[in-house]
């Protein structure tokens, strides 16, 4: 539980995401990552759902559609994730009173029959909220109407990768993951510097960060770095990476959604890219068969899974409590990026207090048409290469290896995306070094061990 005695910050209110905080009414204006559109099956048709502190029930009905409704049903409160599904709806399984998408009550088979003059389910509405697919996920709406629209960013349609969807559940806030989406330093350390100690190595380390900066654009932030090892021609410093906002991580290949379920807990929602290579093209992958599957955070023992790069970020946000006491920290100057964030919330706050949209809006749907972003690679991921030019490469070869960003994925998912890239593991060399991924791809050499 948060700590009662934490120092008064002027942060705090960018914490609390329950329908009557400010934050919660804010963030209700977006659109947000639930569930991967692959994890609604005919075996499996509803999912669990808890969001800014509210539980619900997504659902794909025996027409297709989508539905988030209230986990309890409006009649005697039976928990409608063990519902029927319907041709148009869920219905309850403990009496069978049943509900659209829009919450409206169309059947109560008993009352419909004993007393049809009552109409009795004409006064009856359950919570509900819409629901869109897009890039293979889903996304709820909790927000206002008119709402905006869900936004088509441009790796959505790029062709020729194998995508997949991870899911893991974070036990602290969600803000405190975000403000990792913008913080490039701890790169060098949470991950570069952490795997050479992790093979029980204290050097060398990885280049030095000697110059960081933090540009706004119309969807986010970029933040820029200039290590020891490159210059200012380096795409890392012309273009950077992208807190995509209001809270996202993008990096080209993947982005990372942090999505608040409660105040003291974060789904965190990967979406990921592989670019197959030339001689697999072309390669489709249809959206509702994007692979979904949740990643562990902790091993089998109950310890924090650190050997993958974003449980490293994981046991990072755990650390610093349920709920950051931003009153005790003291920030310094790589942390211009984390108050850039900060103020920008407070200035969106102000904004639909005067019924203005916050940041990011997409209302235009001429605008929302593969909405383009900054992408430090974008030539290799657009072009592709060939088998021999990624197994050559350190860092193509570890992603080869391994799903480098989450422990625990699937083998019937490491099998269909070795297949979409036309190797088995027999091509692929393991990695018997760290490897530095964030050099210059000229330079980007595994360490002899």
């Amino acid at each position: 539980m948060p700590d009662d005695n934490r120092a008064p910050s002027r942060w705090d209110v960018l914490v609390h995401t329950g329908a009557e905080t400010p934050m919660g009414r804010l963030l209700r204006r977006y659109w947000w990552p639930i569930a991967g559109e692959s994890e609604l099956t005919a075996a499996k048709p509803t999912r669990a759902v808890r969001l800014m502190g509210e539980d619900l029930v997504l659902y794909r009905d025996l027409s297709g559609n989508y539905g988030l409704i209230d986990r309890k049903c409006r009649h005697r409160r039976a928990d409608m994730l063990h519902g029927f599904v319907e041709s148009c709806g869920l219905r309850c399984s403990y009496h069978g009173w049943l509900y659209d998408h829009t919450g409206a009550c169309t059947e109560q088979p008993y009352e419909d029959i004993a007393n049809p003059q009552a109409k009795l389910r004409d006064e009856i509405k359950i919570k509900a909220y819409p629901v869109a697919a897009r890039g293979g996920l889903l996304w709820a709406y909790l927000g206002p109407q008119p709402q905006p629209l869900v936004p088509d960013w441009e790796f959505f349609s790029w062709e020729n990768g194998f995508r997949q969807i991870v899911i893991s559940e974070i036990p602290c806030n969600w803000f405190q993951c975000q403000e990792n989406s913008i913080d490039p330093v701890h790169f060098e350390w949470q991950h570069g510097n952490w795997a050479v100690r992790a093979r029980g190595e204290t050097g060398p380390y990885q280049p030095t960060h000697v110059k960081v900066d933090f540009t706004e654009f119309e969807y986010g932030f970029q933040y820029k770095r200039i290590r020891t090892d490159t210059d200012e021609a380096d795409r890392l410093w012309q273009i950077g990476r992208v807190c995509l906002w209001p809270n996202a991580l993008f990096t080209g290949n993947h982005i990372e959604f942090r999505v608040p379920m409660d105040d003291e807990n974060t789904l965190s929602v990967t979406w990921h890219f592989s670019r197959v290579p030339k001689e697999r093209e072309p390669y489709v992958q249809p959206e509702r068969d994007i692979p979904t599957w949740h990643a562990p955070v902790k091993d089998a023992n109950g310890e924090w899974i650190t050997s993958h790069v974003m449980n490293q970020d994981f046991l990072a946000w755990v650390g610093q409590g349920t709920i950051a006491d931003r009153g005790q920290e003291y920030l310094a100057s790589s942390d211009r990026g984390i108050v850039l964030i900060r103020n920008q919330f407070l200035r969106d706050l102000e904004a639909i207090e005067k019924g203005k949209d916050p940041k990011a809006t997409v209302r235009d749907p001429k605008v929302n048409k593969r909405i383009t972003l900054p992408v430090a690679e974008r030539k290799p991921l657009m072009e592709g290469k060939s088998i021999a030019e990624l197994l050559r490469d350190p860092d193509q070869a570890a992603r080869i290896g391994d799903y480098i960003f989450q422990a625990g994925q699937p083998k019937a998912v490491r099998e269909a995306y070795l297949a979409a890239m036309g190797v088995n593991d027999g091509d692929v060399k393991p990695v018997t070094a760290p490897v530095d991924i964030l050099a210059p791809p000229e330079k980007r050499v595994a360490r002899s061990s």
